[in-house]
């Protein structure tokens, strides 16, 4: 006989550890998806033809294909080659690929955006290039980064619900099965929605203060 659970405590501590996972998965992607970001920023608007095409060929990679579709690559393909991973390690690898190409693009851009002015005057003070990124380029372009970085992690979180398809236990995937459980969707699926809320809305806001307080320094 088919027993139906009441939603009661035990039900949101599970969606709870759900979200301890979510947060986990987003902060190890965030993590590796910053030297992948700045490697492929760089190489974006590096001298060497070679280096920026093979950056740009990442982006548009991971840019134009869908996130389902590169978890499912990393789970399932590296497992055919004989690679038998977890459903953490691949969902870890697929959301820190993504994040690296994403990061990468939003870098460049943001190197892009300094002006031209300082990249001449660090090669009239006879700056080396690495030293001229470091200490010119590199400190102002982080500054321009910060709205739109915050707001892609925000984006980070929200995607990780797709790490559920290849088994992963994350906010979403927790919720689903709590649902299962109690037969009350509606009910769940609010919690869910309002912790989600609850973890992604002051960091938009914050996304958003940082824009604006920015936009106002540079006028």
């Amino acid at each position: 006989m088919l027993t139906v659970r009441d939603f009661g405590f035990n039900e949101f501590f599970f969606l709870l550890t759900g979200l301890w996972w979510t947060i986990g998965l987003s902060l190890v992607a965030f993590a590796g998806g910053v030297p992948g970001g700045l490697a492929i920023a760089l190489a974006r608007v590096a001298n060497g033809p070679l280096r920026r095409y093979f950056a740009k060929g990442v982006i548009e990679l991971f840019q134009g294909t869908p996130l389902l579709m590169q978890l499912f690559l990393v789970y399932f393909g590296l497992g055919l080659l004989g690679f038998e991973l977890s459903p953490w390690t691949a969902a870890a690898i697929a959301f820190t690929l993504h994040a690296s190409a994403f990061l990468g693009e939003i870098w460049r851009g943001c190197i892009e955006a300094v002006p031209k002015g300082q990249t001449e005057a660090a090669t009239a003070l006879a700056l080396s290039y690495w030293t001229r990124m470091r200490y010119v380029i590199l400190p102002q372009a982080f500054r321009i980064s910060l709205p739109a970085t915050v707001g892609f992690f925000v984006q980070l979180i929200k995607g990780t619900s797709l790490a559920a398809i290849i088994g992963f236990t994350e906010l979403a995937r927790a919720g689903q099965i709590i649902s299962n459980a109690t037969w009350q969707p509606l009910l769940v699926y609010t919690v869910v929605g309002a912790i989600y809320f609850a973890l992604c809305w002051p960091l938009s806001r914050y996304s958003k203060h940082l824009e604006s307080k920015y936009a106002l320094a540079d006028r």
